[in-house]
């Protein structure tokens, strides 16, 4: 492991330095209420929301995960890192819904829409995933990460592991509880094109290490990762593929893509920041752009580091990846060690600075996302005359107090770590559908009633823990029987098992709205389709030109484009 160099400090100092100065910057600029603290002040421009889409999404998951993916099963992720075209839907057909219901979170829109019981279900869903999986697993993989890039085993007597993921989790935290959904959007800027150029070199110098493009794709597409004949290579695989069939990961990409893109918390509070229609909209434009970048910045690094350690096991060389205690290459350490190995003295600080951007700008957006969640959808809720500035420190203090959750819940992190790390993405296949059928039904839906909406997401939550329950049973019984019920909620291919979820709650909106009240028509007026006014469809019109078709028309293309290329 090469050892940092003076210029490498002198890089991560100046990076530091300029993130400190934005922070004050953001910082002397009050927060006189709590759109101002939570929202920005809702005067966001579409670069700064666009960056702050791409920034909030790229985390540990990315660094650690998508790299490691890259390195283990090639191209198989990629379905869920190429959906630039769902930020599209989220621009032109839910941000005018959102932003004319004039709300704040994505409960409170449900319940406008449905009713409080439904508002308050998603609450509770939406905080305990941020703290126990989004918020945990951040920090843990940012430990990781950088106890691999620096490589320091202890400092001072403490294990290094600790001092990064708390130092990670202390400065972060500092600036969102001060700075408010402005630092979040101030340091996005600040932080993507780091994160962006430093990615773009590790990619080319991969490249260069590996022997080129055509040599790497030669390579992957000579290791065969099932039975039927598909490769590293191949994005489109065998329906009878036990981890990734083609019509499983098409459909559950999209329907995990749909709910995370379009009506998650942490990333639609993004755009709920914007000054008006249009720039919410030209951000999400901006943002599907982006979002196309990941698979060749995060997962080809991971089928690169995996091309050169396989070269060097065939010269007789002692590997590139370092090796798990099983003898097997760990390949979650992919990213970390092309950025140890490669990258000459500055480049290495200039991509740490771009590493460490990523987990900033994931960890303060679930920070002041969570925080929303808890201010307005319970505080308020319980005490509507709150004075606005009481409510922007109750969502400081409700930052401070996640902080201190999610450190406390690293322990437990760290004891199960790669376990853990897998069952996080059963917990996504299984939040999606439930929440998913409610918005997707109640917007395109003027039938749909709020007894519908909410045991869509009743359904959604026991059917989603008792699948996560099974997991967990089975997977501790070796010799368990097999019976419908095994079959159905572990044995069951996990994006087929969404599928199905999904249709299953779709059911069981269509069906409770039939059987109840239809909803009254003017508490659904602008919030669905063929409700709107005419002034409602002429202020939509008025916010897009034929520019922003065109743009919209290139993301679809080139994700078409991608597909051909990887079939």
């Amino acid at each position: 492991m090469q050892t940092f160099d003076i210029l490498d400090w002198i890089v991560i100092g100046v990076f530091c330095l300029l993130l400190i100065g934005v922070i004050l910057y953001v910082v002397r600029q009050k927060s006189n209420d709590s759109a101002d603290y939570f929202l920005g002040g809702k005067d966001a421009g579409w670069i700064a929301i666009g960056t702050s889409i791409f920034a909030s999404n790229i985390g540990s998951e990315h660094l650690i995960g998508l790299a490691g993916a890259g390195a283990s099963s090639g191209m198989a992720m990629a379905h869920w890192e190429i959906q630039g075209w769902m930020i599209l839907i989220l621009g032109w057909v839910f941000v005018p819904f959102y932003s004319r219901s004039m709300v704040y979170t994505m409960p409170e829109f449900l319940e406008r829409r449905y009713n409080k019981e439904s508002r308050t279900i998603l609450s509770v869903i939406s905080l305990i995933s941020y703290v126990l999986t989004k918020v945990a697993v951040t920090v843990y993989a940012g430990g990781l990460v950088f106890q691999e890039v620096f490589g320091i085993e202890k400092l001072w007597g403490i294990d290094f592991f600790w001092i990064a993921a708390i130092g990670l989790v202390l400065i972060t935290a500092l600036y969102t509880i001060f700075g408010g959904m402005k630092s979040v959007l101030y340091t996005s800027i600040l932080q993507t094109p780091i994160l962006l150029l430093g990615s773009a070199i590790i990619v080319v110098l991969g490249l260069k290490e590996v022997g080129g493009w055509d040599q790497m794709m030669a390579i992957t597409s000579s290791i065969e990762v099932n039975d039927y004949g598909d490769s590293m290579a191949n994005l489109i695989r065998s329906n009878k593929d036990p981890d990734f069939p083609w019509l499983g990961a098409l459909i559950g990409s999209s329907i995990i893509g749909f709910w995370y893109w379009c009506t998650d918390q942490y990333i639609v509070q993004r755009v709920l920041s914007g000054k008006n229609l249009k720039e919410s909209r030209r951000g999400t434009i901006f943002g599907a752009y982006l979002k196309l970048l990941p698979v060749f910045l995060f997962l080809i690094p991971g089928m690169i580091a995996f091309s050169i350690h396989y070269q060097s096991i065939q010269s007789g060389g002692e590997g590139f990846l370092p090796f798990l205690d099983n003898g097997v290459a760990n390949a979650d350490a992919a990213f970390p060690t092309l950025v140890a190995k490669l990258l000459p003295a500055g480049v290495k600080g200039l991509v740490v600075c771009g590493i460490l951007a990523a987990l900033m700008s994931s960890l303060a957006s679930l920070f002041n996302s969570s925080a929303m969640l808890f201010t307005i959808d319970f505080y308020k809720r319980l005490k509507p005359e709150t004075p606005e500035k009481k409510l922007v420190k109750i969502g400081q203090f409700a930052t401070l107090v996640i902080v201190v959750l999610g450190i406390l819940w690293i322990p437990i992190m760290r004891s199960v770590g790669d376990v853990l790390y897998t069952y996080l993405q059963d917990v996504q296949s299984v939040l999606a559908p439930g929440i998913a059928s409610a918005f997707l039904l109640g917007i395109t839906w003027k039938r749909t009633s709020a007894k519908g909406g909410m045991w869509g997401l009743i359904s959604g939550l026991v059917i989603g823990l008792t699948r996560l329950g099974a997991k967990v049973y089975y997977s501790n019984l070796t010799d368990a029987p097999d019976s419908l019920f095994k079959y159905l909620f572990y044995d069951l291919n996990w994006l087929y098992f969404c599928g199905w979820m999904f249709l299953f709650c779709i059911l069981v909106v269509i069906g409770v709205s039939l059987a109840t009240k239809a909803p009254e028509p003017q508490k659904i007026k602008g919030l669905v389709f063929g409700t709107t006014t005419k002034e409602d469809n002429e202020e939509d019109r008025k916010s897009w030109n034929k520019w922003d078709v065109v743009h919209s028309a290139v993301i679809l293309a080139l994700t078409g484009a991608f597909y051909w290329y990887f079939w």
